[in-house]
């Protein structure tokens, strides 16, 4: 997020501010004053026709965000110089105009913290709300700002309470907005029974390690004394001022691949001492206590590293990990909400297929009952047309014996009897085709059970599919959580480094405090040896200096002893 974008959240909120009828439109003249403030605390000139001229076809109606943009960005903010204004002062200007409207602390006076505290909870928040409009932040920055103030109180947050909480209320774009946010600190449902002077210093603590800037003491190079500054950390620059108001730069740090910052044991009063190392000069600076010192080395060699790798500030840096994580999180959902989706279709498929296989399997049933009424039908028949067959043959018989006499009478029964046979034997054709029916019944029934065995076949292979789909995900887990076991062994091998550095390192600082020491020893007895030189020196000078009187003999005995002159100077200095 770079400082156009910081700027614009913050120009966002007073615009909104201004819009008193929530219609996205805002009065010229209200833009006007805004833009006049706008110069003044970026210390931008003033431009008062721009706006006029820019808005020249427009002059009655009100201007809506999308037209005030061109005019902001033109005139305002492309002409933005990072560091020749303070960012607070900005900020500050922002956060009167939209908490008049929008901030509403309790009117008894019972809010959990004061107006500067949510003034700060106001900047923290645009800091880790996502870039788009309107502002939001999500649950898990949420959640990430309110530990790292709990952490400052050595106090605990409780996260199942959060979760209730966010989960009852309403959210828009998927976070909380800024207003939500001070509303649930100042509903003391997570900040119970702390004092509100500690959840300042706890919220003054967050907001000056997020925007990186504090007190320190620094040593001149010129005249070696301490004087207190007002640090601030870029990404590439480490800039100090007289106060924190900024007004008075005194001067600043170049950052780059070359720089270092080391720890330095106390000396000259002066406790929890570090210095930064460049190309060409090294700082020294004191912190105020020992967290402090390990907070602003850790941010300086962050930013040196981050520098060297083209990044922004190690809390820019942080915010875009946790986003990009997010986005895993939410492709992961994603991709396991599509697989128990794909899942679920083919278990509604299996079932739709089970469904259908039942229904072949009824309509079989229902065919193969149909079959055997029909042949038990057809059976009853050809038995009752054989019984009748032989019944009548019987009576023929009978007839043929008894009427032997009577032939010429019965020579038309025989007649009626040649016709009851061929009206026998076409229904015995009808009979053969009945069965020929029958066969081809059967063949389709034959038909039908290969449909069924195929569909059989292709739901156990559809069956395979899916056992081998989960074998698949099995799999996949179980070398997560290898992946998982490597990576919390590797973190545990750094844990150790980490700790037998830090042994070293205190038996570097206990060597080098004996040396220092050992060196305060030395400088004591080549002091003491300095000054038994000096009085030897002034017993020689009195021994070599004559004794008699005149001025001739003076000049000759300072002729004498000329010579040993030089040798005394010589010996003065190898003993100092």
């Amino acid at each position: 997020m770079d400082l156009r974008a910081e700027l614009l959240k913050s120009i966002w909120y007073a615009f909104t501010a201004l819009d008193v009828e929530k219609s996205g439109k805002v009065s010229k003249s209200q833009l006007k004053v805004l833009s006049h403030n706008l110069y003044t605390v970026l210390h931008i000139p003033h431009d008062p026709v721009a706006l006029e001229e820019h808005f020249r076809d427009d002059d009655d109606g009100p201007v809506s965000s999308q037209g005030y943009m061109p005019y902001l960005n033109k005139y305002i903010l492309d002409k933005v110089e990072e560091g020749a204004f303070v960012k607070e002062n900005f900020d500050e200007l922002c956060w009167t105009l939209t908490a008049k409207k929008n901030y509403k602390p309790d009117r008894n006076g019972n809010s959990v913290v004061s107006h500067q505290d949510a003034f700060k909870l106001w900047c923290l928040f645009n800091f880790l709300s996502e870039d788009k409009y309107p502002l939001v932040m999500v649950p898990d920055e949420v959640e990430y700002l309110l530990k790292k103030i709990c952490t400052a109180m050595n106090v605990e947050l409780n996260c199942c309470e959060l979760e209730d909480y966010l989960s009852q209320e309403p959210q828009g774009q998927g976070g909380l907005t800024v207003w939500q946010f001070l509303d649930m600190v100042n509903s003391g449902r997570f900040l119970r029974g702390i004092e509100q002077e500690a959840i300042s210093m706890a919220v003054e603590e967050v907001y000056q390690e997020v925007i990186e800037d504090g007190y320190l003491w620094k040593k001149g190079q010129l005249r070696r004394n301490w004087s207190e500054r007002w640090f601030m950390l870029k990404p590439s620059v480490l800039s100090y001022y007289m106060s924190e108001e900024r007004k008075e730069k005194k001067g600043s740090i170049a950052l780059d691949k070359h720089c270092c910052v080391e720890v330095l044991p106390d000396r000259d009063g002066k406790r929890c001492m570090f210095c930064v190392k460049t190309s060409s000069r090294t700082y020294e600076m004191s912190a105020s206590d020992t967290r402090q010192r390990q907070e602003w080395t850790l941010a300086i060699q962050t930013a040196i590293r981050l520098q060297a790798e083209g990044k922004k500030s190690l809390h820019k840096d942080l915010k875009q990990k946790r986003r990009e994580q997010r986005e895993q999180r939410e492709q992961r959902k994603a991709a396991k909400e599509e697989e128990m989706q794909r899942l679920k279709q083919l278990q509604e498929e299996k079932e739709r297929k089970l469904q259908e296989l039942e229904l072949l399997k009824e309509a079989q049933r229902q065919a193969e009952i149909l079959l055997q009424e029909e042949e038990q039908r057809r059976r009853q028949q050809h038995e009752e047309m054989q019984r009748t067959l032989e019944i009548q043959l019987q009576e023929a018989e009978q007839a043929r014996a008894s009427m032997q006499a009577e032939m010429v009478l019965k020579e038309a029964e025989a007649e009626r009897q040649r016709k009851r046979i061929l009206e026998l034997e076409d229904m015995q054709e009808r009979l053969q085709e009945a069965l020929q029916q029958e066969v081809k019944a059967r063949q389709d029934e034959e038909a039908v059970r290969y449909a069924q065995a195929r569909l059989l076949a292709e739901e156990e292979e559809k069956l395979k599919e899916l056992m081998k789909l989960k074998e698949e995900q099995e799999e996949y887990i179980i070398k997560t959580q290898r992946e998982k076991q490597v990576l919390k062994q590797e973190m545990e091998n750094k844990n150790k480094c980490l700790e037998e550095a830090q042994k070293q390192l205190e038996e570097v600082r206990v060597n080098r405090q004996r040396v220092d020491q050992d060196v305060m020893v030395a400088q004591r007895k080549l002091r003491q040896a300095s000054t038994n030189v000096k009085h030897w020196n002034v017993q020689m000078n009195r021994l070599m200096h004559p004794i008699g009187p005149g001025d001739k003999r003076t000049n000759s005995s300072g002729g004498v002893f000329a010579g040993y002159q030089p040798l005394l100077s010589r010996r003065d200095s190898s003993l100092k």
